[in-house]
This record gives C-alpha cells, structure tokens and sequence, in this order.
C-alpha cells in the first residue's frame, strides 16, 4: 500500500491483515466503537505475522490503527464534529477519519484469539479495512487520570453529546429536546450518520 502525502512524497505501508466488521462502506458505520457487548469484529493477521501474537491475550483491551479507505487525503484544516455541528474547530482538534494521512486509532476489548484471527468488540471501520498495527491497552499507561475534555467542555450539555458520539443507549428525559423517550443512539439508528465514517468525531 503506498500513501501519498502531501509535500512529503509518497510512504509505503504493508498492512499485516484486514478487520472485518458488519459495516458496509455502503450502509453505515458509527463513529466510535459502540460500547456494547453484542456484535463481534474479526481482526484476520497475515500468517507471516502470526508469531507476534503470542500474550496478547492476557490483555482486556488493545489499540487497533487502521487505514481508513473513505478518508479524504486532501482534507481541509477545519471540522464539524457531526455529534456538535455547530462547533468548528482545527482538524487535529477533532477526531475525523478525514486527514491529511487517514490512519484511524481505535481501543477495542479482545475477547479472544483464535489461531491468527483476534475477535474483539465492534470496531468503528468498515467491513475490510486494512489493518496496520496492534498494541496492548495498558492500564495506568494509557489511562491518564488527569485527561480533560478539551473545546468539548465548552459545549453546552457536552456530557449529552458525548454519549452520542460514544453511542451508548441513553434516555433524553432531562434534556432539553422535543421528545424524552429512551432513544438508542447505537448503530441501529440513522441520525444523519449516512454513508459517512467520522473517526471521532
């Protein structure tokens, strides 16, 4: 795979597998990993990588980096977040799949390993994505106690919003809508998500 970047010339990544995810670049994709336990995504390594797996799985969560086809390489420097559109900030500000270099971060729970396939919880990417690289999710490492929410704080209701963009089941009870029924905010409902795949945002 050769990616061209612009004003550095071209980097050439050899993915060492392909996610596969109920995802359909025609259908839908959310735009975070959906914190639920139904659903499964199979992360298929080469066989030639296979070796590199071993004690992975004594791991509860990993990192999953990911080549993110539908993302444009010539994006522009501003982004909407489609969970707070009426917010602009500066692209490496957001969390949009749209980048000058689209390689998308994801945390994922492992659920097990089988041969040289992982099956972890669902992964915000298309169904044959190609898979770049996998780390271990370390706690205490990667969990910094003091992280904040950014421009996102300044938003009103952010907590509201976050819940959108995590796309957990929440009730819309004590918030300021139209309508206070129990509203699921997963991947089985619309919302203006489309055929697009926001990696954040």
């Amino acid at each position: 795979m050769v990616i061209e970047v612009s004003g550095t010339g071209k980097i050439e990544i050899e993915p060492i597998g392909v996610i596969h995810t109920p995802y359909s670049a025609k259908d839908f994709c959310p735009e975070q990993p959906v914190e639920r336990e139904e659903g499964e995504s199979r992360l298929e390594i080469d066989a030639r990588f296979a070796a590199g797996l071993a004690d992975l799985e004594g791991f509860r969560y990993i990192y999953v980096l990911a080549y993110l086809q539908e993302g444009k390489v010539d994006a522009g420097l501003k982004s909407r977040p489609r969970w707070a559109r009426d917010k602009e900030v500066g692209l490496f500000a957001s969390r949009s799949q749209h980048r000058p270099v689209p390689i998308g971060l994801s945390v994922v729970r492992l659920k097990r390993i089988e041969g040289n396939v992982l099956i972890t919880s669902l992964i915000d990417v298309f169904d044959g994505t190609p898979l770049l690289d996998i780390k271990p999710y370390v706690a205490e490492l990667d969990a910094k106690a003091d992280a904040d929410y950014g421009w996102i704080a300044t938003m009103d209701d952010y907590r509201h919003l976050l819940e959108h963009a995590r796309g957990v089941p929440h009730s819309h009870h004590d918030h300021d809508h139209d309508h206070d029924h129990d509203h699921d905010h997963g991947h089985g409902h619309g919302h203006g998500h489309g055929q697009g795949h926001d990696q954040d945002e």
